[in-house]
Order: C-alpha cells, then structure tokens, then sequence
C-alpha cells in the first residue's frame, strides 16, 4: 500500500477514507487489541465465478459501477440488499497489518521477503503462507496484499528487502508456495505489482522502458510462474508506465498477456491511488480502483457509457471479477465486520524462529570462528544494531509486533560466560521516535491527540485519542467519520530523560505544524517548503536542543492541521486539504566515546560479534538508497576495522535486505548476512551463532564488490522520468557471467557448519519433448558430523541459439536435510521451460533444437 502523489480532486484528497464512504465497522482504536474471540466458519462454495454472475444479474448498472472503487480505505463496496458484503484487505507481505499504518492491533512479523528467499525452502513458504492467512483472519479481513515479486533489478532499490530475489525462477516457485499455503486457508493472495516496478524515485510516474524479452524473460517471469502454479486470486497493478503506459490501463500487459494468453481468471486491483483514467483502466482490465476516490470512476464511468467510450460488457467484466473475489473470500457471509484482534500463536512464534534461522546466510567463516562454544566463549556484542530490533525494512510492509527479540538480549540468554556490550557507533537517519521517553496527559506511555472538526482549531474537541508512537503519520487513521474531510489537531507530549544534558528534540510534519516546547514556540513549519525524504509526504527533519535535568519532564505541544503543504502543491494537485501528521524524535546527549568503549570491550572478550547494517530508515517503501554504503558516513566502516585490529576473532553480522559495501571483508574471518528477520531475529541469530542451528541460507542476490559493478549502474535511476531497462536479459548473476566480473559474493551462495559431496549426476533420458519432463537424478551426502541442509541448484546453458542467451540460467533448484554422513537422491523434473526462451519475431516462447548442458552447482560460481 502507497501512498497518493497523484493530482487530486475537487479539493479534498478522495484518497483517505471520506467519512460518507465507510459502510462497514471501521478499524478500533489503537491503545488496545480486542480479545480473542473464535470466527465464524465461512463455508466458500467451489463454484465462485458463477455464483459471482448470478448475483451480477441482479444489480442496477449504478451498483455494478459502484462495485469498481473501494468503499474506503482497506474494504470494497458492500450491498446487503443483494446478499453482496464488502471484503477487508490488509497489507503484507511479512505479515499482516490491519487498518492501522503506526501503532495498530499487534500482528507476527515474519522475515522480509529476501529473508523468506534466502531459505530457497519451498515447503516452509507454504507453511508460512498458512500462518500468514490465519494472521489475516485475526485482523478481520480476506485480502492479504502479499506477495511482492518484483525484481531486484539493483542494490539501491528501495523496496528490494520485500521482494525475493535477483532470480525470475526462484522469485515465482517460491512466490507460489507462499500463495498456496495463504489460499488454502480460504484468504486471497495478492501478487503484486504488475509489472516492471523495481524502483521507488518517482514510483508514480516513472516509465520502465524495456525490450519485450526482458519484459516476458525476467519481469513478467514470476507471475507467469505464481498465476500457473497457484493462481492468486487477487494482483495488484503498479504505480509506474510501462513503454509509454501506465499500469493499470496498460492493455498489453494485463489484457493481451495476463488475461488472453495467460488466461487469468482473478481479480485485479489497482495499487492504492495508481488508477490513471476512467475508460481505459476499465477496458485494459484493472477491475478495482483502492482506495475509496471519486476521480476517475463512479459518475465518470456511468458517463462514460453514456457516451459509448465503455460498454456494459466493459462494467460486468470488471464487477464480476470483483463478485468472484468477494464469493472466493466470504461468500454470502453477512455478519457483522469482528474487531481486529491479537492471536499470538506459540506455534507461529516457533515458525518464524526456524524461518529466521534458515534464512540467515553464512556468507565467510574462516578457521570456524563459528560455531561459538556457548560454554567457554566470552562474547563482546558490539554494534548499532546489537541492542536495537531491526525486524524489518520501512513502508506498507511494516507492522506493531507482538513482541520483539533483540541480538544482545538472545546471546546473553544462549552464553554461559559473560558478554560485553558497547554500542559502538550510532546511524541515525533520524533521531529515533520519542515514544519511549513520552507520556500522555493521563501518565500512561504515548501522546495525546484532540481533535478538532475544520482547520482552524474552532469550538469543542471533537475526539481525543491516545497513540502510543510518536511517529503520527495520520494518513490512513483520522477519525474522518467524526472530524469531516478538513481537520486540526493538538498532539500533547511530555519527554521525561534519562539523563542531564543538552537533549535533542526532532520534529517532520505533513501539513502545517508548529512545536512548542514548555509552552515556547520552539519550530515553526506552519509554511514549510523544503520536502524530506520519507514515505509520505512532509518537511525535512527539523531539530532543536534543549537542556533538560534528568527525571523532569519536558512538555513538547503540536498544532497541526491537514492542509497541503508546501502550498505550491495546492495548485498544481488542485486540492487544499490531504493528510496531515507529524514525527517527533528525541536523543539524549552523548556522554561516551562509543568507539573506544567498543574497542576495549573487544579486546577484553574471546570472540567480538560486530551487528551493523541498515534499518526500516535507510531501507523503505518510498525512496531508493543514495548508496550502497553502510551508514552513516564511514561510522560503521571505521567501527569493524577498529574492531579486527583490537581482536582478530571478529565476527560481522550485517542486517540489512539488500547488499552492502564492505570494504573489510578480506580482513574480518567471518561474516553473516541476517537480513530483517521479524519478531524472533535475536533469537534466529543467537541460535545459528552457537551452533543451536546450522546455517544453511543462500544469497537470493548477488552481492557486488562496488556499485559501479552492477548491470543497471549505468541506467539507474532514469532521467526526465524515464529508466531504460538497458542491460536487458542481465541482470543479477547473468551480468556477472556475461561480463566476468568477479562479485564479492555469488548467487547462492552460502555456507555451513558441515560439508556436502555431490554424487555423480544422471538423467532419465537426453531428449527433451514438449509433453514429458526429464528427470535429473543426483546424491547428496553429508560428509560432516552434524545435520545440515544443502540448496542444489541447477542452472541449464544452451550451446548455440538464434539470439543471444545469458551463459546460464537457474531452472529448478531443491534443498535436502541430511544427518552426519547420510546420502540421500534428489530427482529434479526439468520441462520444456528449463530450455524455453521469448522471440519477439514470432511472437512466442521456443524451445530450440539443440545441445543443452545442464550444471549443477553450490552457488552460480561453485560450479560442481
């Protein structure tokens, strides 16, 4: 879920759930979660597109028409007097929020999607498709807005970590593993965003120009997979053109190839506020506009038929897509929408803790530094992120957790002897929300809000609400219903530290905002004109010291109100009023030399675990990276290489859900990858660094050694809003083949605490016909003394074709669990697709006549 930069309409944003619009129970307040109370059983018929077109049969074209836009934020229309209810969605992929952006009923937080790759575990995505649904259940909605498969077409992509990988093939197996476990359950999956979105600088506009190979080869590849395999019943079109159109009216991509060729029988919605037009998003296929907006449908559709630009067909081909989504989900189920509500499993929390230790990747142990030996080591944790929860990367993929495990904690409760902890550096992008330091008016955690109906802070308050954070981004949860379309707010706070000194007080906002601090006007933003870069739209952050005595609060008042700003935007969206909000942010005053307290405490430790990386800051839905770098500016860098000079026995942890620069990575013994793994990360970690697991992650993506390594260096991020997919066919591990350059690690690869052997490899026969696969039959031994899990991955070359090939491409790929010094056979069917390419000349797919050598191997460069 995005939000809306678009141009608007008749001045109030449509886009934010108009109080007249919300026709079924709107999402409870946020200080606490409902109880636990059991579902009722929703029995599905199996016969759901006919049912669907019985009940189309009886709609005036006025409710067909009405049946195209959402009723609001997260639900479709509902019309009870034709047994028709709405449908909640909920945004995913790592779990499942509810109708709250910040602060919302607590949810599991699974690992990201790269995290959920770097498994390359087709069986557990299934079962974490199922957790996932039952999740979606507890938040009373149908709809889960997962998965994301778009491409990490480049490290910088600000979106990579909720995606799975570099690879078409094992991007769309593993995306139709985790579809089928959500639809088992009964939940909708949304396969999302079609297509070629793999950039957030100008997401909305932004023109992915490419080749058709590449569009059908890479881009298109993992939803072909997921709609043959799995068939979600929901996808989600994206905010970007494609050659020239945008997505959602783009009738090449959804009409020509998803329906006619594909013969997609689903629904397809459109991303929230990413429909283009009226006539053309209708007829192209994009059944459904999110959210709630009168812009482009509604009136304009009926006029449209009127005037001949759309038919009848047009409108009942897009409400009986919506119907059949409606009767796969719920059925004829009337009931009343249940509150959200918490269902913290102890069978998921044991979930995700194996999902985060499978997808956690062993990436360098030189002279077994790991596994620790719980027993005799004394452990230095050192680092930004080593006391911090880095569950997950920024955006609509964010959630409230249930709980949250931190590194430092995790390895105090798995050591036997001390641990040492230092901090090391910091890498703020912002000051860290004030939430932990603040309470509200009555004493409890958190910031009270009053609410005033228009803009102008006039007559009685009109709600008061309690919000636990204070990052108020309000754009999906303003009490609209009560306040109207225009609001004001007075945010009040009280920031009691921890410590004397000059305190540091950060403030953002959305609209017009002002800071008082102890009843001073500290900030005025009430005209601001400078944009920041965060996924919403608001100022840059703004700061101001204070000196403050440890214990005594410090009163921080904001008015604000949910005009747009800067003011010149009123005009050229021809609109007044959006969301409003604002983040308040608070550091207390450095008192230490973080760097030398880190050093001491490595050389006084046996073993010093470094856990550095990015956070949901400097990773998010919104904006791309500026860099592959560490942040920020060298700290972290500068950290490690002090680190490995005061103690050889180093151990780099790094989290993050793209590659990183590390320029020490010749001189640190060993490294692990530990991507955002949800609510159980400290623990995933901690068991795989003391041998609790073995690791056995493999890297979904290449990581380079520089960025002027990688394919679209040169085509990254576009200009005049524009990006030429100009690598074509190589990108990720194909670049690297093609251009011998040598990454700093590969495609799959990724180490363990035993050894394989690989057997000598058959197949049941050589020729390969369009009917029957052949089958790959191979032994994996384990050769060393404890269990362990080995990722085959089998890439095929073709020896001579009539167009230009990558050197190798992934075609299948199987992971096996074996004991110390147990064999097992795999048998890996390959099919007309292993060896299948696109040729834009016939138009078609073609598997040629020829030589195909098929290689199995470790990694993409471990060629065994």
């Amino acid at each position: 879920m995005e939000h809306i930069e678009d141009a608007q309409f008749d001045g109030i944003d449509p886009n934010a759930s108009p109080f007249q619009s919300v026709d079924s129970n709107t999402t409870p307040r946020t200080e606490f979660s409902s109880p636990s109370s059991p579902f009722p059983k929703v029995i599905i018929p199996t016969d759901c597109r006919s049912l669907a077109r019985q009940k189309l049969a009886r709609l005036t074209l006025e409710e067909k028409v009405s049946l195209l836009t959402a009723a609001d934020f997260w639900r479709t229309k509902s019309i009870p007097s034709k047994g028709i209810p709405a449908i909640k969605t909920s945004d995913g992929p790592n779990g499942a929020r509810g109708g709250i952006f910040v602060g919302g009923t607590k949810a599991a937080l699974f690992p990201c999607g790269i995290s959920l790759a770097a498994t390359w575990n087709k069986d557990l995505l299934y079962t974490v498709g199922q957790h996932l649904a039952e999740e979606t259940k507890a938040r009373s909605a149908n709809v889960l807005l997962a998965p994301t498969v778009c491409m990490h077409r480049h490290p910088l992509g600000g979106r990579n970590f909720e995606s799975f990988s570099e690879d078409p093939l094992l991007t769309g197996k593993l995306a139709s593993k985790y579809i089928q476990g959500i639809q088992s359950k009964g939940v909708a999956a949304t396969i999302k965003h079609f297509v070629a979105n793999e950039q957030e600088t100008h997401r909305l506009t932004i023109d992915s120009v490419m080749m058709e190979r590449p569009l059908r080869e890479l881009y298109l590849r993992p939803f072909e997979i997921a709609i043959r395999e799995a068939n979600p019943w929901a996808v989600m079109s994206s905010y970007n053109l494609v050659n020239g159109v945008h997505a959602d009216m783009n009738a090449h991509t959804l009409k020509d190839i998803l329906r006619e060729e594909w013969g997609y029988d689903g629904t397809v919605m459109s991303d929230w506020g990413g429909v283009n037009s009226t006539v053309e998003s209708i007829r192209a296929g994009c059944d459904v506009e999110f959210p709630y907006s009168s812009k482009w449908r509604f009136e304009k559709a009926l006029k449209a038929i009127e005037e001949g630009r759309l038919t009848i067909k047009d409108i009942d081909i897009a409400a009986e897509n919506v119907l059949t989504l409606v009767e796969r989900t719920k059925g004829n189920d009337m009931s009343a929408e249940e509150a959200e509500r918490e269902d913290d499993r102890e069978e998921t929390r044991k979930l995700i803790r194996e999902v985060g230790a499978e997808g956690i990747t062993l990436l360098k142990n030189e002279g077994q530094v790991l596994p620790l030996n719980a027993n005799t080591t004394k452990v230095a944790v050192i680092g930004p992120n080593a006391n911090r929860a880095i569950a997950g990367g920024g955006g609509s993929a964010s959630l409230n957790p249930y709980y949250n495990t931190l590194p430092l904690d995790s390895i105090r409760v798995t050591a036997k002897q001390e641990v040492l902890y230092a901090q090391g550096c910091h890498i703020h992008k912002w000051l860290p929300v004030a939430s932990p330091f603040c309470t509200d008016k009555s004493g409890a955690q958190g910031v009270t809000i009053e609410w005033f109906s228009g803009d102008k802070f006039h007559g009685d308050v009109v709600v008061t609400q309690r919000r636990i954070n204070t990052d108020l981004f309000l754009w999906d949860s303003a009490p609209l219903a009560q306040l109207g379309p225009e609001w004001s707010a007075i945010a009040t706070t009280y920031v009691t530290p921890t410590a004397t000194g000059k305190h540091t007080v950060s403030f953002m906002s959305v609209g017009p905002g002002k800071l008082y601090v102890n009843g001073k006007l500290a900030l005025d933003l009430w005209d601001w004109t400078e944009e920041g870069e965060a996924m919403f739209d608001g100022s840059i952050d703004y700061m101001v010291d204070i000196e403050m005595q440890a214990g005594k609060p410090v009163e921080l008042r904001i008015e604000m109100t949910n005009e747009l700003r800067p003011v010149a935007k009123q005009k050229v969206f021809n609109m007044t009023h959006k969301y409003g909000g604002c983040r308040i942010g608070f550091k207390e005053e450095d008192q230490v030399d973080y760097l030398q307290q880190a050093v001491d405490a490595a050389r006084e430790a046996d073993v010093a675990v470094v856990i550095v990386g990015l956070d949901a800051e400097w990773e998010s839905e919104g904006y791309d990276r500026k860099t592959m770098d560490l942040p920020s500016d060298g700290s972290q860098d500068r950290l490690i290489e002090a680190i490995v000079k005061a103690n050889s026995r180093t151990i780099v942890v790094n989290q993050s859900g793209s590659p990183v620069t590390m320029p020490w990575a010749d001189k640190v013994p060993a490294i692990v990858q530990a991507w955002y793994q949800g609510q159980e990360a400290g623990n995933a970690l901690a068991d795989v660094l003391f041998g609790l697991r073995n690791p056995s992650g493999k890297l979904p993506a290449t990581f380079p050694r520089r960025l002027e390594d990688t394919p679209a260096y040169h085509n990254w991020p576009g200009e005049n809003l524009r990006v030429m997919y100009g690598e074509g066919l190589y990108i990720g591990y194909r670049h690297y083949d093609r251009k011998s350059i040598p990454p700093l690690f590969p495609f799959g690869h990724g180490l363990s605490y035993t050894t394989f052997e690989y057997g000598r490899p058959s197949l049941s026969r050589k020729l390969m016909t369009g009917s029957a696969p052949i089958h790959l039959i191979m032994a994996v031994t384990n050769t060393g003394s404890v269990a362990g899990s080995e990722t085959v991955q089998i890439y095929v070359r073709d020896d001579k074709s009539r167009l230009p090939r990558p050197e190798k491409e992934l075609v299948a790929f199987e992971k096996v669990l074996l004991g110390p010094e147990e064999t097992k056979h795999i048998i890996v069917p390959l099919d007309k697709y292993a060896v299948g390419y696109y040729d834009d000349s016939l138009p078609g797919w073609i598997a040629e006549e020829g030589t195909f050598k098929v290689l199995i191997g470790a990694s993409a460069t471990d060629i065994r």
